[in-house]
């Protein structure tokens, strides 16, 4: 009779935790969905920065230079 009775409940977990691995895995697909989504449309915007062939003697301290700019000089 033990056997009879675990069936069901030994069906019901499995459902379950496929249930779990599939949501997980939704989860995670969803995530990276997003992540790709904002990488894609994000543009941030031009920051200031030591431009190349600017003169380094009148650059203060701790200034960083970008190694290929994008952004146009204003």
């Amino acid at each position: 009779m033990t056997t009879a009775a675990t069936a069901p409940t030994r069906s019901r977990t499995k459902v379950l935790i496929w249930a779990g691995v599939a949501a997980g895995l939704l989860v995670v697909a969803a995530a990276n969905a997003h992540l790709v989504y904002v990488a894609v449309m994000s543009q941030p915007d031009c920051i200031a920065h030591v431009r190349q062939g600017q003169a380094q003697g009148n650059v203060a301290p701790g200034a960083f230079s970008a190694a290929k700019s994008s952004c146009s000089i204003r």
